[in-house]
């Protein structure tokens, strides 16, 4: 019997959305990966923090023998409502 290692890419890139928090610092999140969000005291720690927590979920659904997801198109954009 042929057992099949699920393969990893050797890089993949998602996209990342990053928001002040209102205590300070930024939130970062991962809209293609449900759930893996971080934060940091600053952008450049943020990122790193990001790029950690992708790095783990990712790990962890190899782990798991679930694919990584590739990305979709996503959009952001902005509307005005009356307050």
């Amino acid at each position: 019997m042929k057992v099949m290692k699920s393969r990893v890419p050797k890089s993949v890139s998602y996209s990342v959305y990053y928001e002040q928090a209102p205590e300070g610092g930024y939130v970062a999140f991962v809209p293609a990966l449900p759930g893996c969000h971080t934060q940091g005291e600053t952008l450049e720690e943020t990122e790193f923090n990001v790029k950690e927590a992708i790095a783990l979920y990712l790990e962890s659904l190899v782990a798991h023998g679930e694919a990584i997801p590739e990305e979709r198109r996503s959009f952001q954009g902005r509307v005005t409502v009356p307050a």
